[in-house]
């Protein structure tokens, strides 16, 4: 029986320095070797000889059978038609879209890379089947139709697909643009024809868009920053399912349990025909946030000490690490760091990579420091440093830190790395670093309570309202608050410094700008604070309520008055909001283009003409010259 294509393709890594590579994430449903061919490439051969069976997967047959498999054949029947409905393209756009500029701010023009592609084998993990193909052979300042083939026969894109062609587009070299679209928080959408309680899916209707517009805009990046799939909220229908594996009526009930629970909610969110022609053709980075795993992941000692003490969460945090390492993790690295990367050699080399990566979680969930999930990514002039503030906390009540040592040290060290070669410094934090003043108070004098400084039953009392409140972003942590402060202040000053520092964040589930100030002397850089959440989910009207009054004059009287209660001090820096909050299912984008950096804000709308993304705001950021 034919291999055929289980989840993906997702394109996730592009060249920009030399505009020649990138990587495309597969999963089969069975050992094979799996092949990217970029238009033009001879028929029966790839630009690439295929690469020879490795241990892993080579002796293997069969798919994993199973309730997993038919819930993902099943997914995808469901959601075809909602695809085709949604979606207008014409013959016309599959023949021509290989050679379309690409509609970013000084984009490529219309050249594309015959005869570039790659190929590899699949490795197992928890009986799936996986590879990540590297693609050589593209040319700079290119848009290249591909397909995928696995064991040579065509399996991407579907025949009768409503879309136009998944492209591999690569910068012109040197670059000088780019434009990063960026949220979080996307709860899966329902299948086809399903009513949608939280309303439409920025992602997909951000692909429809693009569908629609082969030759309009279009990101040439996109940051998912944090919760890209719910661990701990699954959907009905997934729920059907676990119910059809284990009793829902032991923990974790309803909430995930191993790989195979992991992979279906990854199964759940890919499949979506909308979400996986958009993963196909537009480069991705991802970071996780507590949800991949679950909800308040790694929020204080005591927590992490009573999970560890159920007889249900070594599985769990083993199988949330393994699977965030295989779909997500993975395809953040170039394949530099691919080819140096010993747990990726490991599970290629052996016939199932999965005890190799298991050991790899186990050391990661136990000696965190031991692990780097935080990485870098530079798209011309412009540096992306993307850090984990969850599994890199030290958690100790009297040192507590959201980034340990050595991944501080990293951080500094990323960010101050050949001053004068980047014009704008994107920090991708999935919590965000400014928060309304009233609830940056609380959560630092939640701190101080937790810490011990008011006596012990307030610290048991600052414990639950941590819990209950979610009260663990930067200002939880008030020394990596200033430490992040601090190191912003110093990139951004000096004449080597760049245009503007923006962190990049989402959790929150509303979108606002918020500017910093500092004491004398301020940073010459314009620093901002972007947060956008969710792209698919909802927020409770009485959090709204809390988020506006939190920048409010009461609040921000309110904060003071608990901020003097813990006698937590003032930050050394100050900061207001500039726009928002907005509330709705979201995207922002930001447009780099030499020293000027563009901000723009869209959310999901629905009118008589169907759903769309509607600008509700967009600014200059810095004029460059």
């Amino acid at each position: 029986m034919a291999a055929g294509l289980r989840l993906g393709p997702l394109l996730r890594y592009v060249d920009w320095e030399t505009g020649e590579h990138a990587t495309v994430w597969i999963e089969a449903d069975r050992p094979c070797t799996a092949e990217v061919r970029c238009l033009g490439a001879p028929s029966g051969e790839g630009p690439g000889e295929a690469a020879a069976p490795t241990a892993g997967d080579a002796g293997a047959s069969g798919a994993p059978g199973g309730a997993g498999a038919q819930s993902a054949e099943g997914a995808e029947d469901a959601r075809s038609a909602e695809g085709a409905e949604d979606t207008r393209s014409t013959q016309d756009t599959r023949d021509t879209q290989s050679t379309q500029s690409t509609g970013s701010p000084g984009g490529p023009p219309a050249v594309s890379s015959k005869g570039a592609g790659g190929s590899a084998r699949t490795f197992r993990i928890e009986g799936h089947h996986y590879a990540l193909i590297p693609v050589s052979g593209l040319s700079p300042a290119s848009s290249t139709e591909y397909e995928v083939l696995l064991d040579g026969r065509r399996v991407w894109p579907p025949a009768d697909s409503p879309y136009p062609p998944s492209v591999i587009r690569t910068p012109a070299i040197p670059a000088e643009a780019v434009r990063v679209a960026f949220g979080s928080c996307r709860w899966s959408a329902p299948p086809a024809r399903k009513h949608d309680p939280i309303g439409p899916d920025a992602l997909d209707t951000l692909a429809a868009r693009m569908a629609a517009e082969p030759e309009g805009e279009r990101p040439d990046l996109l940051v998912l920053l944090g919760d890209q799939v719910y661990a701990d909220a699954t959907s009905q229908e997934t729920q059907r399912w676990l119910a059809t594996r284990r009793d829902l009526g032991r923990p974790p009930g309803t909430q995930v349990a191993d790989y195979e629970e992991y992979h279906r909610l990854y199964e759940e969110s890919w499949l979506d025909p909308q979400v996986r022609w958009l993963l196909s053709t537009v480069p991705s980075c991802m970071i996780f946030d507590d949800h991949d795993v679950i909800d308040d992941w790694n929020t204080s000692a005591s927590w992490v000490s009573e999970m560890r003490a159920t007889p249900w969460w070594r599985e769990r945090i083993l199988s949330g690490l393994m699977s965030y390492w295989v779909h997500q993790h993975l395809g953040n690295l170039s394949p530099a760091e691919l080819a140096g990367d010993p747990v990726y050699a490991a599970v290629r080399d052996a016939p199932d990579g999965t005890e190799a990566l298991r050991a790899f979680a186990a050391r990661a969930d136990a000696d965190p420091a031991s692990v780097r999930w935080s990485y870098r990514r530079d798209f011309g002039r412009t540096r992306l440093l993307m850090i984990d503030t969850r599994a890199a906390r030290v958690l100790d009540e009297q040192h507590r830190a959201m980034l340990d040592d050595e991944e501080a040290c990293w951080l500094r060290d990323q960010a101050l790395q050949a001053p004068g070669s980047y014009d704008h410094l994107l920090i991708g934090t999935s919590l965000p670093w400014l928060l309304p003043p009233a609830i940056h108070d609380v959560e630092s004098w939640n701190a101080a309570l937790c810490r011990g400084d008011r006596g012990a039953r307030w610290a048991r009392v600052g414990e639950n309202l941590r819990r209950r409140a979610d009260l663990e972003h930067w200002a939880a942590f008030p020394s990596s608050f200033e430490e992040l402060a601090a190191l912003i202040r110093e990139v951004g000053s000096g004449p080597l410094a760049p245009s503007t520092v923006c962190v990049l964040s989402g959790d929150v589930h509303h979108a606002y700008v918020a500017e910093p100030r500092w004491p004398d002397p301020a940073p010459s850089a314009r620093v901002f604070q972007l947060t956008c959440s969710p792209v698919h989910n909802a927020i409770h009207a009485s959090v709204r309520v809390g988020f506006r009054f939190g920048w409010s004059r009461a609040g921000r009287r309110l904060g003071q008055v608990m901020a003097r209660h813990g006698g937590t001090g003032r930050p050394t820096v100050r900061w207001d909001k500039s726009g928002g909050p907005w509330f709705g299912n979201q995207l922002m984008t930001l447009t780099l283009n030499g020293r000027s950096a563009e901000l723009r804000l869209d959310q999901t709308g629905t009118d008589r003409t169907g759903t769309r993304l509607l600008t509700v705001d967009e600014r200059n950021l810095t004029h460059g010259p």
